[in-house]
């Protein structure tokens, strides 16, 4: 029997008989199932099968999300990305010192990289613009609204997750972590993974606010003794609460590990629509 075509019309996905346990969903269920992965990209993606034509929508979709992060963050010049928790307030000691932390990176001539939406990400992207720097965000769209911060020269929205992770991490020679929730750990374990794997060189990873990582720092502990991960994995990490420490350590191991200079910063082409980030050379 020959394979169906790509766009072949077919029914919903039907349940193998040799699984009677398995219970029918109700139309109304169908029906919920059917709103609540309508309502963003990356839920119908994430949903299991699905028609063939629309899994080629979804993949047009990602595809996009990269295109879109090309376009805008090929042209803002080495970063820094910062990582942390979206639910810190102005006054928080955690918000003072991503801010004071994004002034010191621009200080270096680095651009400023986080999610673009409120908390910690603010807070260094107000840190780079505080010292007339770089600042570039890359959001994401999310059930409720998280709107980007307003210390941004320039921004994305993403539809995907795991497309503005890799956006953060593509674009960066180090990364900064600061307190935060599921995300930033996500964020945080993807860049130590990539490098312990040899997908990334070893880039610089900075763990900032010490009081609140100390079960983080006795699972890792933890993860050592089991033998699931290696001696020099925990050397991959700075924990640190001083800024002139976290910069020493970025000057050490990305700036002349790198030999970073100006002139890697791409052309951009009025041609093609591109434009360079003001203040990038």
């Amino acid at each position: 029997m020959p394979a169906p075509t790509l766009l072949d019309q077919e029914s919903e996905p039907r349940i193998a008989k040799t699984c009677p346990s398995l219970i029918h969903a109700s139309p109304e269920e169908i029906h919920a199932d059917e709103q609540f992965c309508g309502q963003l990209e990356d839920r119908a993606l994430l949903s299991g099968p699905n028609r063939r034509l629309r899994d080629l929508q979804l993949l047009y979709s990602v595809a996009k999300d990269f295109i879109l992060g090309f376009r805008a963050l090929h042209f803002v010049g080495p970063c820094i990305t910062v990582f942390g928790s979206a639910r810190f307030a102005e006054d928080h000691p955690y918000y003072k010192l991503a801010r004071d932390m994004g002034a010191a990176i621009a200080g270096m001539g680095f651009t400023v990289l986080t999610g673009g939406g409120p908390g910690i990400m603010e807070a260094a992207n107000r840190g780079a613009k505080d010292a007339g720097g770089k600042s570039v965000g890359c959001n994401i769209r999310l059930p409720f609204e998280q709107s980007h911060n307003p210390y941004l020269d320039r921004w994305v929205t993403m539809e995907h997750f795991f497309v503005r992770k890799t956006l953060l991490i593509k674009y960066s020679y180090g990364f900064i972590i600061m307190p935060g929730g599921f995300g930033t750990m996500d964020e945080m374990f993807e860049a130590l993974t990539l490098i312990q794997t040899r997908k990334l060189r070893s880039f610089p990873i900075v763990i900032m606010g010490s009081d609140f990582w100390p079960e983080m720092r006795q699972f890792m502990e933890h993860m050592l003794k089991g033998a699931t991960i290696s001696p020099e994995d925990l050397d991959l990490i700075k924990w640190t609460d001083s800024v002139d420490e976290a910069v020493a350590h970025l000057q050490m191991k990305a700036v002349s590990q790198f030999g970073l200079r100006c002139h890697r910063v791409p052309e951009s082409s009025a041609l093609l629509g591109e434009k360079a980030l003001e203040g990038a050379s």
